[in-house]
């Protein structure tokens, strides 16, 4: 199979099936293209269909599918326009705003092409590509932050995501499910759910105990940040080690307690046997998208603090809140969805599932790679976000233990989150406070 050729055919064949032709195409028919995955749109491929030469209408095919095969494709635009900013010193709060807005059409474009990458290589290495790509946005993010030594960003950042996906994610698609679905009793795989939750709790763990070790020694430790770096170096070497065996757990020994999800996934979306692109260019475009990703994160790593004091907000209120929405809103919106249309064990998935690879995979990752470039990042994120952490996780946790949901569910996750939104907001207006009134 050529690179530049799609997977099930050329785009003869995309029309074939389009206007009205059920003919089998690698045992692929019309009737299996109903429905489409959240925030993706069909595309339309009559005038593809009509280039002459073949390696340029594959390649405007691909290019079909890619950019135009998503909802948010208005949105690429804000690419060339953060170029543009700053090879033009426009104003660094625009460089900042423009790069946001540009990454959320490439985060869901690089997970839509995780997808096609993991239907030729399996189950496995898709399983671990996803763990590597899935949250590519944030990880990027936080290694040009690691590399500039803005740890705290990081934190900030990750620490965010994780609350964003159970508070406000969840939140937003028990609510929006419980009014869809008024009449009905929402019930989901509480083995799922479970699974997630747990790995959430071990995260918590060791991100308390280095927080815990800092006050059980006290200030006049002088050894104290030496010990912390080197438990929350040992304990992110197990956190990586339980995300493996999670990954094992999930793609090998215990499949059958996701197939569940994956079955509902293939019903409202591209079935597993359906590759829209091919493999190779597949990873050309993913890629070229994480070069383009890795540009943008670097502009915004590099503009916070002047988007920070130019619209008035704490640094912490936009890592831990504007970061993750923008970054996450194709995700959100997926869940959503599938929420409205009663299928909670998808919603759980995204937002679960998500929560957990950052906690247990990209917030290790950070650690280990800081060793690795002599940063000195540990897990201890401070009193207030661990604390807001911790509840949020049992919040979730006592939320899901029945198996059923309602709207009320979502109104106290999104509230929940609400009143932590509004804690980092206040922030640096009390920071001020006290340096103020340690000058009088």
């Amino acid at each position: 199979m050529n690179d530049g050729v799609t997977a099930i055919g050329s785009a003869d064949q995309y029309w074939n099936l389009e206007n009205g032709e059920s003919k089998d195409i690698n045992g692929i028919t019309k009737e299996s293209f109903i429905g489409q995955p959240v925030g993706r749109k069909k595309s339309d491929p009559v005038l593809v269909s009509k280039v002459r030469f073949r390696v340029l209408r594959d390649f405007l095919a691909n290019l079909q599918e890619v950019i135009l095969g998503t909802k948010l494709f208005l949105l690429f635009p804000a690419i060339p326009l953060a170029v543009v900013a700053d090879s033009y010193d426009f104003g660094r709060p625009w460089i900042f705003a423009l790069s946001l807005l540009g990454l959320t059409p490439l985060a869901e474009r690089a997970s839509f092409l995780t997808e096609q990458i993991a239907y030729y290589t399996g189950p496995t290495v898709g399983g671990l590509l996803n763990a590597t790509c899935g949250n590519a946005t944030e990880l990027i993010i936080g290694l040009f932050a690691l590399h500039q030594g803005k740890i705290h960003v990081v934190k900030y950042s990750l620490f965010g995501s994780v609350l964003s996906n159970l508070l406000l994610v969840l939140g937003t698609s028990l609510f929006c499910g419980g009014l869809a679905n008024l009449k009905k009793e929402q019930r989901f795989d509480k083995k799922q759910s479970d699974v997630n939750t747990l790995l959430l709790l071990l995260g918590l763990l060791c991100l308390l105990l280095p927080l815990m070790f800092r006050y059980a020694a006290g200030p006049a430790d002088s050894l104290a940040a030496s010990s912390i770096l080197r438990l929350s170096r040992a304990s992110s070497i197990v956190m990586l080690i339980a995300y493996a065996a999670y990954l094992f757990f999930q793609l090998k020994t215990h499949r059958q307690i996701f197939e569940s999800r994956e079955e509902e996934d293939s019903d409202d979306g591209l079935s597993e046997d359906m590759p829209v692109i091919g493999l190779g260019s597949s990873l050309v475009w993913l890629a070229g998208m994480t070069a383009i990703i890795a540009l943008l994160s670097e502009y915004v790593v590099d503009t916070i603090e002047a988007a920070s004091d130019s619209w008035g907000l704490s640094v912490s209120f936009i890592s831990v809140i504007l970061l993750p929405i923008v970054g996450n809103a194709a995700e959100h919106a997926g869940s959503i969805i599938f929420a409205l249309k009663n299928k909670l064990d998808i919603s759980l998935g995204v937002a679960l599932g998500s929560a957990a690879q950052i906690s247990m995979f990209v917030i290790p990752l950070c650690v280990v790679v800081a060793w690795l470039i002599d940063v000195s990042m540990d897990l201890d994120f401070d009193l207030l976000e661990t604390g807001s952490l911790a509840f949020s996780i049992l919040l979730t946790a006592f939320t899901l233990q029945d198996g059923t949901s309602h709207y009320m569910k979502g109104v106290v996750l999104m509230l929940s989150y609400a009143v932590i939104s509004a804690c980092f907001f206040v922030h640096k207006i009390t920071l001020d406070h006290h340096k103020a009134s340690a000058n009088l």
